[in-house]
């Protein structure tokens, strides 16, 4: 496969039915967001793609992921089975894998059910609020976060969740620009993803505690990723304090929590060189 080449797939597991995409050729890597799904990481998928074979794929329950149950928590144990399924139907026994913010912590949980399946982990500012030492006022402000949605609606929880997370949301600017109203079936679709990530992610996400000395002692290569221009964001404090449990330095990638679509270019090449730091792989 070339960079430009694509392979969309469907993978049938228990209780659903995952969407992935394979792009490139080189090593094995594996793309991980949580709710962020393929199309978010598409421009990041492209810059690796020519000397990556790259896998992006939606959780369960986002974009063309379906499953059976909607009330089923997305825990960050059932996410890493799901990768861990993929890889299964790539044939793969291991790879690399970046995965950000809740896909960080999604590939923790992998590292730490799924031994020697990666080989090079690089955990892109994951949202670990337990690891704050205002660990109790984060899940008060968590629980205020989903209560606001089932109060005001899915906008203002999202406002909320973002002004929480350090973003900047008193700009009259910001957001998407005003359009035409959605069609009844994609805002249905929005209100579900919504309620997905607010009833039965968020929770299981941000009080995820890694295993430290799980992480330390196995097989895999663990590099903390942290943007140059995430300081004024709460998981600017996570990643450090990350790191510091796992005695790294974090490796600067250039942009804030959304480095990759801003900059996909100049955060490709930063990627590339964290994972080179590694043993040599086979090409896939």
């Amino acid at each position: 496969m070339t960079a430009e080449e694509l392979v969309c797939r469907s993978l049938d597991i228990p209780g659903a039915r995952l969407h992935y995409e394979v792009r490139g050729t080189g090593p094995l890597l594996l793309v991980l967001g949580s709710p962020m799904g393929a199309a978010d990481f598409l421009a990041l998928a492209h810059a690796m793609a020519g000397d990556h074979t790259v896998v992006t794929y939606d959780p369960r329950g986002y974009g063309r992921s379906r499953l059976e149950d909607p009330g089923q928590d997305a825990t960050p144990d059932l996410r890493a089975d799901d990768v861990a399924a993929i890889l299964d139907a790539l044939g793969a026994e291991s790879a690399d894998v970046f995965g950000s913010s809740g896909g960080a912590v999604t590939g923790f949980a992998l590292v730490t059910r799924h031994p020697g399946r990666v080989r090079t982990l690089v955990a892109h500012e994951p949202p670990l609020l337990e690891l704050l030492p205002d660990a109790d006022a984060q899940r008060a402000a968590t629980d205020e976060i989903i209560a606001t949605f089932h109060r005001d609606g899915a906008q203002a929880a999202w406002t909320a969740f973002m002004a929480n997370a350090g973003f900047d949301v008193s700009d009259p600017n910001a957001g998407p620009p005003p359009g035409l109203e959605p069609p009844p079936e994609e805002l249905a679709t929005q209100l579900a993803e919504s309620a997905r990530f607010f009833d039965h992610e968020l929770r299981h996400t941000t009080r995820y505690v890694p295993d430290i000395a799980a992480l330390t002692a196995g097989p895999t290569r663990i590099v903390v990723g942290l943007g140059a221009e995430s300081g004024h964001l709460l998981t600017d404090a996570t990643t450090r304090r990350l790191a510091e449990l796992l005695g790294e330095q974090p490796v600067m990638f250039p942009g804030d929590h959304g480095g990759f679509l801003g900059v996909p270019g100049e955060f490709a090449t930063t990627l590339r060189a964290a994972l080179s730091r590694s043993a040599p792989h086979t090409a896939v």
